[in-house]
């Protein structure tokens, strides 16, 4: 896998980002060097994984603790729900909603719907990756994203926790912007500024168990919406700061985006259309063939990568 903790850049991030991962960079170099050494250190797993793909297994999330699993299924649960007869089914093979490496050191599973064609949505996707590391420890990776399509402008949706001790979380919180905001202020205002999507982050940045992160790719730090929350969580009492400060929150974040953005109606022109579809192709295909396509086989071996891959080709 190249140097320790070099799991590359593959956030389960909307279309303005790259696709919402398997796989994202160790929330920094000194954090990964840090957990690294935690040679004694495992996460909690469950005694058997799902051996079965479909919603069922995603939605075990089987290494992390009941506070962040809780979170997650409430999150996907409630986008189902008020998305409803908006979405297909699940359509991904078995084998790619859940896989696993040779070695059984990396699990993840992939949850994938896509909207019917005379909605705004173009797909939703829920994952989580499981990736043992040689030291003991181990990185655990929940996500939710979803993209609509270009007959809206309006933001997607991120949310992402990275764990890599019991003690340390990154949280990744956005409505990923699909304008160029300096040319647009009233896209801005209607967003960012109305939605008072602000205040969330500076309730968590308050906190003394919370410091700011900041992500090693420039290109994920330059497409971040202005109210983004990308921070550090470091605390003994974790799942505690999970329930009372997080889990809140990103209930919020996330019912904000339905209302404002998955149901709001957008009047968008011909030409602004155009140039919504090419640049989240451009996104979505810098995710398949350079982020996905250089760090699924070193997890997961070609065979499997590629699998995985052609099948989310062909919903891309």
């Amino acid at each position: 896998m190249g140097k320790h903790g070099d799991f590359g850049h593959m956030a389960a991030i909307p279309a303005n980002f790259s696709l919402p991962s398997l796989l994202y960079s160790s929330p920094s170099s000194q954090t990964s060097r840090s957990f690294l050494r935690r040679a004694r250190f495992s996460f909690r797993c469950s005694s058997s994984l799902p051996q079965h793909g479909g919603r069922s297994g995603f939605m075990d999330f089987p290494y992390v603790s009941a506070p962040h699993k809780d979170i997650m299924v409430d999150l996907v649960s409630t986008v189902e729900s008020r998305l409803g007869s908006l979405l297909n089914p699940c359509r991904l093979p078995p084998d790619v909603q859940s896989y696993q490496n040779d070695s059984g050191t990396a699990h993840a599973a992939l949850h994938l719907r896509s909207g019917v064609h005379s909605s705004q949505i173009d797909f939703i996707l829920g994952s989580w990756l499981h990736c043992e590391l040689p030291s003991g420890g181990a990185l655990n990776i929940t996500s939710l994203s979803a993209y609509l399509n270009s007959s809206t402008d309006a933001p997607n949706l991120l949310v992402e926790l990275i764990q890599s001790s019991p003690t340390s979380v990154v949280l990744i919180l956005d409505l990923p912007h699909r304008k160029e905001l300096v040319l647009n202020p009233d896209y801005l205002k209607t967003f960012y500024e109305d939605t008072q999507l602000d205040q969330h982050r500076q309730h968590l940045e308050k906190l003394p168990e919370v410091t700011p992160y900041f992500s090693s790719s420039l290109y994920i730090r330059s497409v971040v919406s202005p109210t983004a929350i990308l921070v550090r969580i470091e605390t003994e009492q974790l799942d505690e700061m999970i329930e009372t400060h997080v889990t809140p929150i990103a209930k919020q974040v996330l019912n904000t985006w339905l209302d404002v953005c998955a149901f709001g109606e957008r009047v968008v022109s011909e030409s602004d259309r155009v140039y919504l579809k090419k640049r989240d192709e451009m996104s979505k295909s810098k995710t398949i063939e350079i982020d996905l396509g250089s760090n699924l086989p070193r997890l997961f071996g070609e065979e499997t990568a590629n699998r995985v891959l052609d099948a989310l080709r062909e919903v891309f």
